[in-house]
């Protein structure tokens, strides 16, 4: 027999709380796991770019001028969410991990140009387009960087 507080209590809520309890401890008794599986869906908006974008090239590749505008306009927009360093931070990704440096340029102009507003990634097509290219050469330069650095991969 159920008490008055149990009758007042829809079963689907009861369901939901109890489901959402097992989620929980079962998250904590993986270790944490779920953390690593957030991190590897983290850039799957590079998943989803159209085939047109993979292509593109960045027109501003190896330009040494183009990779101190796009750090200046990578500190102005991206570094609050992103780390100074690119590095992550609770509100966003690292775009340092291998998913972004490997990506296609035109990939990352194209997360960069729409955002990826589910994960409160904000649209950037507001800046001119040679800025958005000066910020994909900026991030592509992280990864030479990052390898000229002994011990560092």
């Amino acid at each position: 027999m159920r008490s008055g507080f149990f009758r007042r209590i829809p079963v689907v809520l009861l369901q939901v709380g109890c489901a959402a309890l097992l989620a929980m401890s079962a998250s904590r008794a993986s270790g944490g796991q779920e953390g690593a599986s957030n991190a590897k869906q983290s850039h799957v908006a590079l998943l989803d770019v159209p085939e047109k974008y993979l292509a593109r090239p960045n027109p501003m590749e190896g330009e040494l001028d183009s990779v101190a505008a796009g750090g200046k306009l990578y500190e102005l927009h991206c570094a609050e969410c992103h780390g100074r360093k690119a590095e992550g931070t609770r509100r966003a990704p690292s775009l340092m991990r291998q998913a972004v440096q490997q990506a296609a340029p035109g990939a990352i102009f194209y997360v960069l140009t729409n955002g990826v507003v589910r994960r409160g990634m904000p649209v950037w097509s507001k800046l001119p387009e040679p800025q958005r290219w000066q910020i994909v050469t900026f991030l592509k330069s992280l990864r030479a960087e990052r390898n000229s650095i002994p011990g560092e991969r």
